[in-house]
């Protein structure tokens, strides 16, 4: 029996939901957590493009491997968020990326803004200054910190999804995944060996698993739904991973779910909402 691609959607989002999980109960550097999640997908497909016999390095490698680099950013402040603020901040901020991509989208890609999806964008940003409101404003305060460090993920996702979704008719998606993680295999590579302690075994097979699959499992998943569904289809049943995090936030840290996140969060999924219903956005990533 083939997969359903709304439950391919649902399992996807799911898994990529309780990464706050795993992040949480793994007490390792942001660097070592960036290494482990982009270096076991990059040696995995590698093995497979290898036994595949495709040959890397062509067509506009160079574009690729800057969106790369930028993602290798974007993982790194993604696990700085999770580290230094709630899974709940953390995940709604996440999910500002379809706003910035439309931004981005207009520059890049030269796509037409309409007045509707401006209000929507400032929508969303409403949103996020309610979530902000209740916070301590101060550069120095962890919680501030990591949703600053999930905003900056976030936007600088919606650039690297702009970047990959114009080379996309170039490369199979296997590629792509893998030229998502190599910059970034490469970079946080040292950081395994100088961050002391050690990871433990334990601690290197759950970041092994939790590697796999971010990176390879949640990817092939939606790119199953995404190739069966219309974008507008796919998009919305991503925002699902909103959810589920927060129940994996509530079930595993007993984390509080305040108003100012249900209004400011509320605001942002609504606005991003309305915008994937009027205009399909890019493609959704899940670390």
């Amino acid at each position: 029996m083939k997969l359903n691609p709304y439950l391919a959607i649902i399992f996807a989002a799911t898994i990529g939901g309780s990464s706050g999980v795993f992040i949480k109960l793994l007490h390792l550097p942001s660097t070592s957590l960036t290494f482990f999640r982009v270096f076991i997908p990059v040696m995995i497909l590698l093995a497979y493009l290898s036994w595949k016999k495709v040959k890397l390095f062509q067509g506009n490698y160079k574009i690729m491997l800057v969106a790369s680099g930028l993602n290798a950013g974007r993982i790194f402040l993604f696990f700085v968020a999770y580290l230094y603020t709630s899974i709940g901040n953390a995940v709604i901020l996440l999910f500002t990326w379809p706003i910035f991509a439309t931004i981005f989208g207009a520059i890049y890609l030269k796509e037409k803004v309409s007045k509707r999806t401006s209000l929507l964008i400032a929508l969303a940003f409403i949103g996020i200054i309610l979530m902000y409101s209740n916070k301590e404003l101060s550069f120095g305060s962890k919680d501030f910190i990591g949703m600053g460090a999930m905003l900056l993920s976030a936007i600088i996702f919606s650039l690297t999804m702009t970047i990959f979704k114009k080379e996309l008719k170039n490369y199979k998606k296997t590629e792509t995944i893998f030229y998502q993680n190599l910059i970034g295999a490469i970079i946080f590579l040292p950081f395994i060996f100088i961050n002391k302690p050690l990871p433990t075994i334990t601690q290197t097979s759950v970041g092994v698993i939790y590697a796999f699959l971010m990176g390879i499992v949640v990817y092939l998943l939606f790119f199953f739904a995404l190739k069966k569904l219309k974008m507008s289809h796919y998009s919305l049943f991503t925002y699902w991973e909103v959810p589920a995090a927060l129940i994996f936030s509530v079930i595993f840290f007993k984390e509080v779910i305040t108003s100012n996140m249900i209004a400011g969060g509320a605001l942002i999924i609504l606005a991003g909402l309305l915008l994937i219903k009027k205009k399909p956005a890019v493609p959704t990533d899940v670390d």
